[in-house]
This record gives C-alpha cells, structure tokens and sequence, in this order.
C-alpha cells in the first residue's frame, strides 16, 4: 500500500462539522468551519445539540412528549437563527445543512464527526473558571474522543473585549477615556 500524499488526504475531507450553540463566540467557529468547507469542497454541517430540562435525569421523571418536543422545535429555531444571523443574505459558498442532536455538545459532535475523512470544528467556548467548573469543555471532550480531526478555534478579540465591558459594567467600574485612545 502506497503513502498517501497532502493534497489526497485534504481530498478525502468531505464533510466539515461544527458545533453551533447560538452565541456570540461561537461565530468565529462557524466562519471558520465555513472556510475550511470551501477550501476542501466539502459539505457544511452545524450541528447544535440540546438536552431536556433536568438533562437526561428530569426527562426520566415525569417529562411528556410535548416537553420534549416544544425542547426539539426550540433548538431547530435557535439553530435557524444562529445560521441566519452567521450568514444571513450572504450564503457560506458550499452546501449547508444543520442538525439537531439530543445529548450532551461534546458526545453528540463526535457521534455525528464519526467518519475519519470528517473534520470537526469547534469553540474554546467561555475561559471564565466559574463556567468551566460548571460545564465540562466540550473542545477538550471532542480532541480526546474523536475518530476524525478536530479543530479548535479560540473566540474572537472582539469578543473578548466585549466580555471585558460586561464584567465592567457588571461591577460598575467607570470608563476610563485614556483606554479608548490607542
């Protein structure tokens, strides 16, 4: 058997997959997996994954169908608007589809990215030690459980800044107008 060169192996990438979640961060992924998607000639695949109120514990207890389903439909609409507001009238340039997964991101991206010629694109997601205490990395899940590669694109510097006004909002520290002159 042969060794299989650069371009071969870019080649045989033909499905992109990201994780989409809705939020302002998470743009700079889903521009990213987009690019990444017209530069291999691949499809374009979002995926947002949701859980039931209480996750999988309060749907075992007492949770009807119509929650779950009203649970369902939400996420469809988020994960609409998150692709409208990505891309709006400017389309991504490649084929896009989006899905919805029930289950944790992490778990539901690498059961979706389960072919090794996929590549999986996703977020640092949030560097506050509060939230990464309470919810697990879902990029740290995905690089150790995926069959395929997996990208791991920080957020945005606008993004960043913008998280720095809230926590100064936050806590009522006045602007300070020499940090608005470069």
């Amino acid at each position: 058997m042969g060794t299989v060169g650069r371009d071969e192996r870019e080649e045989a990438l033909r499905r992109v997959v990201v994780g989409v979640t809705g939020t302002p961060g998470n743009l700079a992924a889903l521009h990213r997996a987009a690019a990444e998607a017209r530069v291999r000639g691949a499809e374009l695949l979002a995926v947002l994954a949701w859980q039931s109120p209480g996750g999988e514990l309060g749907s075992r207890h007492g949770l009807g169908p119509s929650v779950l389903a009203h649970c369902r439909t939400a996420a469809v609409e988020r994960l609409r608007e998150t692709l409208d507001t990505a891309f709006g009238a400017v389309k991504p340039g490649v084929t896009l589809s989006g899905l919805t997964v029930r289950g944790t991101p992490g778990a539901a991206l690498v059961d979706v990215a389960c072919d090794t010629e996929d590549l999986l694109v996703v977020g640092t997601g949030s560097r506050a030690l509060a939230r990464r205490l309470i919810r697990p990395s879902v990029a740290r899940h995905c690089l150790a459980h995926a069959a395929c590669p997996v990208l791991v694109v920080p957020p945005s510097p606008l993004q960043a800044e913008l998280e720095s006004v809230h926590r100064r909002n936050m806590w009522r520290v006045p602007l300070d107008l020499r940090e608005l002159i470069p």
